[in-house]
């Protein structure tokens, strides 16, 4: 779909209620979404479009920005739903105790494709890959690899739970590899750093917050986790001078309010992963707390090996938690909730342009407005019964909507899913083959532990008190530590 010199062909969708979450979050009802090489050139009724336009009907249909995810392990979709019962011990115990280092550069790759690969499907046109996976430079090429091959906006969390982030980010293979495969590709691949800070009052994850700085990248950090990094962890973050808004704190669940009070002081965001919090045991979904500090919010799916890969299944977890704690709360002190304060027009917001103000990436993407990339979603579904009437457009994306609706997708202008099936289905098929390897190669690592390994037993050593095993520090906090 694309002009006879190679760029993208021009796009205008026809008739549809457009959602721009633009700052005023408008709606535009019988509108149309004019796009023009990689940005949108119109928003408006009766556009008039350019000859050789591809006309896409809108009509019965939502158009929205594409989502932001904000934290995927993607290397993890490889091992889809393999952890379906597991709590985050046990995760911990699989991933960073034993099995996630037996990990090859070509699984990284295979999960990173086909997560890649899901997120478009879905309507997520920007995703972090919090890779936490790379235990070599080899890793993390082959991660880039997979990433370049799926055509979506893509950011590179570089991590690796095997070793310090004080060592493999001094390391000068890894200031190689930036140079190599991030630094100049443009907003199609961004970067930052993924790591966690333990507590230790030793701090020796200034190392890596300082490469940071000096690489003018953003860091992404678990915090909040129950029995693994808490308020110590933002109080060395904060009083060492990295706090920042580039800063992207994961899950936040288990804070005290004078951490909340430091994120919000120093203009960080919350990535929230509902899913993941009232499931793993991080905490419970914090967006009840951090809207009382008026920290900013974006939405994240975590991983599949536990759970689903689309932003839709976000949305409606976290509004639904949110209420329920709100319910809770007014329950303690024999009150009712008569008006919900967290409304579907603000998860959706968290979703798409909330995602973009995280990642510092606003002015690109996260709202449809003349100017910006040409992210765009149709949400749009006439053999389904459930994606009619359209009364409540925000509220039928949140509790109505699915993927199985999403019509097209485009992204930088290319129309990458029509129709409701992905324009290229080789690259699907390629990550199905590369997976299968995968798994083979796990099973016949594994033997019997592979189907253990679905619900394992907690070993008897203490190594619980400390899942990072590159450092001998654990918190006096949680698990009784002495």
């Amino acid at each position: 779909m694309t002009a006879a010199d190679g760029s993208p062909r021009p796009i205008v969708f026809r008739n549809g209620l457009v959602l721009t979450m633009d700052d005023a979050h408008t709606v535009l009802e019988g509108a149309d979404v004019l796009v023009v090489g990689d940005r949108i050139a119109e928003v408006g009724v009766g556009l008039a479009a350019p000859d050789g336009a591809l006309e896409i009907d809108a009509s019965g249909g939502i158009v929205m920005p594409g989502m932001v995810d904000t934290h995927r392990h993607l290397w993890q979709t490889a091992m889809r739903g393999y952890g379906a019962d597991w709590s985050l011990t046990q995760y911990f115990v699989w991933y960073y105790l034993e099995w996630g280092k037996i990990f090859r550069p070509e699984d990284i790759h295979a999960g990173n494709l086909l997560g890649a690969v899901e997120a478009l499907d879905a309507g997520v046109t920007t995703t972090v890959d919090w890779s936490h996976g790379l235990r070599s430079v080899d890793h993390a090429d082959a991660a880039v690899d997979a990433l370049e091959a799926v055509p979506g906006r893509w950011v590179l969390g570089y991590g690796n739970i095997q070793d310090g982030p004080w060592n493999w980010s001094t390391a000068p293979e890894f200031g190689d590899f930036y140079r190599r495969r991030i630094d100049g590709k443009g907003d199609r691949l961004g970067f930052q750093m993924a790591f966690d800070v333990t507590g230790d009052p030793a701090f020796p994850e200034r190392a890596a917050f300082e490469v940071a700085r000096d690489l003018d990248v953003a860091v992404s950090t678990h915090s909040g986790v129950w029995g693994a990094t808490g308020d110590d962890s933002i109080r060395l973050i904060h009083d060492n001078g990295f706090a920042n808004r580039k800063t992207i704190y994961v899950h936040s669940a288990t804070l005290s309010a004078d951490s909340y009070h430091r994120i919000a002081a120093s203009g960080g965001s919350v990535s929230v992963s509902t899913e993941s919090e009232q499931s793993a045991g991080q905490g419970y979904p914090p967006t009840w707390t951090l809207r009382k500090y008026g920290i900013p919010v974006s939405l994240s799916m975590d991983t599949s090996v536990w759970w689903s890969g689309d932003l839709f299944s976000a949305m409606r977890t976290t509004l639904s938690a949110d209420r329920s704690r709100e319910h809770l709360e007014a329950h303690a002190k024999s009150e009712t909730v008569t008006h919900h304060a967290l409304r579907a027009e603000q998860v959706v917001d968290w979703a798409t342009r909330g995602g973009a103000k995280a990642l510092g990436m606003d002015h690109l993407v996260g709202s449809l407005e003349k100017g910006k990339k040409a992210d765009v979603v149709l949400i749009k579904n006439d053999a389904s019964p459930a994606m009619f009437p359209i009364l409540n457009p925000y509220g039928h994306v949140v509790f109505q909507a699915q993927r199985g609706d999403v019509h097209t997708v485009v992204v930088d202008g290319r129309v990458v899913k029509a129709d409701g099936r992905l324009v290229d289905g080789g690259t699907l098929a390629t990550a199905k083959q590369e997976v299968a390897g995968t798994i083979e190669f796990l099973q016949s690592n594994l033997g019997d532990a592979w189907r253990s390994g679905m619900n394992p037993d907690i070993p008897e050593t203490k190594v619980l008190d400390n899942p990072y095993q590159y450092t001998d520090f654990a918190s006096g906090s949680t698990h009784g530590q002495e």
